[in-house]
């Protein structure tokens, strides 16, 4: 029985949804941008009370300052911080784009080279008696997209980043207004950067398989293997804009901190500390730019995944187009969701006071995953087939629509509930972070041995979950149930990173308060956006980091499948020590991303000694501290340190697949994820922890906080050096290794023609 939804339909849905979000985010854009970054007079009846109350007066107004000034000091940081972030994206995709071009040649090389560089068809690979494509189609096929998927990924990063700086003093400017209004102009940005990038995730993705069909035809087990250089494109990039733009930004946060706050008891943001500007840059390249490239990375593999799996399946076998595409099909369906869903935070509800920004983020979720859930069983339903068979490690598997649509369920629920721990693991309204915030009365050592216990401590949950939604959809439909789920889990993307871009755009915003010198109110109303945007971000890395789990692991299964390994036996001495050293590479990775940080941190903090020491009037305000150098000193560390834990994800899977051969390369893939996962949500918990119990002190909002503030109190120092220790953890060394364990994952996948052929040379000689 064949799918409700005509073919036709499926190639018209798929563009049509991803125009749509396109569409949508250029909409939200152009509300953004209506608030003008100019002092103009206000008409008559601007002083009436708004919605709400009489909040509509600015600020300004009450406090006397003079409101042109204001503005054109938020105008002349906004263009300083852009000009920043746009030069140093400039300068690491100069050295990004290089190695791609060396990873290109390399792909053509190595998949060429499987039969001989010959231009005749050969027998397929699961299908014995079907012709299929010669190995040199797929060679020149998986470089094309390794290139497209590449491109695409810096092009979402790169962006991002752009409307990141367009809104960080708009949100500012608006916060005069009230909070409500700096939220909808946050949050609205974060939604363009996430419906552009899952609409042009989804776009080039369908436009690539339409073109590469043209060649390939009948042959969709060589077509959808070609496609998978699309994912290994998204996330080779996404490695580099994480590590790099995560070094960038901790080097400037940690100096400016700790000689900032802890040395010169200055404020946070203070225009007086010279490492202000690339601070908040570093938010920017960092958490917007890397953030952005990591979940286009997940969602082009997710999908590379499930393809694979499908056109070795029934699918594939009998040419049936609309399911085949279920996986493209999923992600249009959530864009759609995510459309809905942003309406509820942007118009159909208001925000009025500070304690409702969190809950309308959290409503954000739930709201995305319950109509997302309507989507599947709809999609499900319509595109699939009532009973089809699925490939399972050498045989067919029956299985019926309603078994998928739990399998995306299952990773959809899951998502949510990963979410939901790490806020409370991370959220300064819950015990978690308090019990931090109160460690610090005896000292930093205290601190760190609770946000330590904390964060391995919100381990356990998340992990049951995936375990849990993996055994749930593997016992339903094999690998592809696998794929499908963390598809699941991924198909509220624009939901996802809409909240996630929101805390870098409202801790900006909060930067270019402080250093504009508008009241303290404003500082207020900035900081409790921040404190929910830092909730918010872990949550975000919390979705990146339980979807690389499955995602990897389906990689995994298809790369056994491709690489004609039977079963993976552990007890066998070639795949132990693969096991047992993928399990110490997320350790080496890390060690060599903290190091990276504490090093360009140690010369930031140099510089900015320096600065204060020798620059006259500086402490008073009377003369500027030199920004140039400080940004200087991060763009070129960031730059420098970003190579070394590239090259070792990137060159890792090859020389264990040319020296070892598929069975420890399998090993290798297994340890790598089993213990990534754990070291990822750990790190990037423990991170968000420390810094909402700084924040906590900071704001004195309970009686509690109170006892432990205020601002520069032995507490709060303590707080701060819990933070300092806990921004490489949180930004470069927690987000990158889910990058690390699906990037080596798809790598596998990719190169295992050329892996199983000729690789394991050295077991070939003993």
């Amino acid at each position: 029985m064949a799918a409700i939804l005509p073919d036709l339909a499926t190639q018209v849905l798929v563009p049509v949804a991803a125009v749509v979000g396109i569409a949508f985010a250029v909409g939200q854009w152009v509300l953004v941008s209506k608030v003008k970054m100019t002092a103009g007079n206000k008409g008559p009846g601007a002083g009436a009370a708004g919605k709400d109350g009489a909040s509509e007066y600015l600020i300004e107004e009450e406090e006397g300052l003079n409101e042109h000034n204001v503005v054109q000091k938020c105008n002349e940081i906004q263009n300083a911080i852009s000009e920043g972030a746009t030069s140093f994206l400039f300068t690491e995709y100069k050295y990004v784009g290089l190695f791609m071009g060396i990873f290109a040649v390399l792909i053509f090389l190595f998949l060429g080279s499987v039969e001989g560089f010959s231009t005749k068809s050969q027998p397929c690979h699961y299908s014995k008696d079907r012709m299929c494509k010669p190995a040199l189609a797929n060679a020149i096929f998986s470089t094309v997209a390794f290139v497209l998927g590449a491109v695409t990924s810096l092009v979402s990063g790169f962006l991002g980043m752009k409307i990141a700086t367009y809104a960080n003093a708009r949100t500012t400017l608006e916060a005069r207004k009230g909070v409500g209004k700096a939220f909808i102009t946050a949050f609205r940005s974060g939604a363009v950067m996430g419906f552009l990038l899952a609409a042009s995730g989804l776009v080039v993705l369908y436009i690539a398989i339409n073109l590469f069909g043209i060649y390939y035809g009948d042959d969709w087990e060589g077509l959808y293997e070609a496609i998978t250089g699309y994912g290994l494109g998204g996330s080779s990039m996404a490695l580099f804009g994480r590590v790099g733009g995560g070094i960038y930004t901790k080097a400037a946060d940690v100096g400016a901190d700790l000689v900032g706050k802890v040395e010169r008891n200055i404020p946070e943001d203070d225009p007086r500390n010279p490492a202000v500007i690339a601070d908040n840059v570093g938010d920017n390249v960092g958490d917007i730019a890397g953030m952005g490239s990591d979940l286009f990375g997940s969602y082009a593999e997710s999908s590379c995944a499930a393809l694979v799996v499908a056109s070795i399946s029934s699918f594939g076998i009998n040419h049936e187009f609309t399911p085949m595409l279920y996986p493209l099909l999923i992600s249009s369906v959530g864009i759609i969701a995510c459309l809905i869903t942003t309406l509820f935070a942007t118009d159909f509800f208001e925000i009025k006071a500070v304690d409702e920004i969190e809950p309308a983020l959290k409503k954000q979720l739930i709201i995305s995953t319950a109509v997302m859930t309507v989507g599947i069983a709809l999609v499900s339903w319509l595109g699939l087939p009532y009973s089809f068979t699925i490939f399972n490690f050498g045989v067919q598997k029956t299985v019926y629509n309603w078994q998928l649509f739990l399998c995306v369920a299952v990773g959809l629920w899951a998502g949510l509930i990963i979410g939901f721990v790490t806020e409370y693991y991370t959220s300064n309204a819950y015990s978690p972070v308090q019990d931090v915030a109160d460690s610090c009365r005896t000292g930093a050592a205290t601190n760190v041995i609770f946000g330590l216990a904390l964060g391995y401590k919100s381990v356990i949950i998340p992990i049951f979950a995936i375990a849990f939604s993996i055994f749930l959809s593997f016992s339903l439909a094999a690998m592809y149930g696998v794929a499908v789920a963390a598809l699941g889990m991924l198909s509220t993307i624009a939901t996802g990173l809409a909240i996630d871009a929101y805390g870098p755009i409202s801790d900006n915003a909060g930067g270019i308060a402080e250093m504009a010198g508008m009241s303290h109110r404003i500082r207020e109303r900035t900081d409790a956006l921040d404190a929910a945007g830092n909730t918010t971000a872990a949550i975000g890395k919390g979705f990146a980091i339980g979807s690389a789990a499955l995602v990897s692991l389906a990689l995994f299964g298809a790369f056994v499948s491709r690489a004609a390994i039977s079963t993976v036996d552990v007890l066998t001495p070639k795949v132990f020590i693969g096991l047992i050293v993928g399990a110490m590479l997320p350790y080496w990775f890390s060690a060599m991303t903290m190091k990276s940080v504490g090093s360009a941190a140690l010369k930031m903090v140099e510089e900015v000694r320096r600065q204060f020491n020798t620059i006259p009037g500086l402490m008073e305000g009377t003369t500027k501290p030199d920004y140039a150098t400080c940004v200087k000193i991060s763009t070129d560390a960031s730059i420098k340190e970003m190579i070394p834990p590239g090259a070792l994800v990137m060159l890792t899977p090859l020389i264990v697949g040319i020296f070892f051969g598929v069975e420890t390369l399998s090993g290798l893939l297994a340890g790598a994820l089993v213990s990534g996962v754990q070291i990822a949500i750990s790190a990037s918990n423990t991170g968000g922890a420390w810094d909402n119990a700084k924040k906590y002190i900071e704001a004195g909002a309970s009686e509690h906080a109170r006892t432990l503030g205020p601002k520069g109190s032995d507490c709060h120092k303590a707080a701060v050096i819990g933070d300092t220790i806990g921004d490489p953890l949180k930004d470069t060394s927690g987000p990158s290794l889910n990058i690390l364990i699906k990037l080596m994952a798809v790598e596998s996948l990719v190169f295992a023609p050329f892996f199983a052929t000729h690789g394991g040379i050295l077991f070939k000689w003993l």
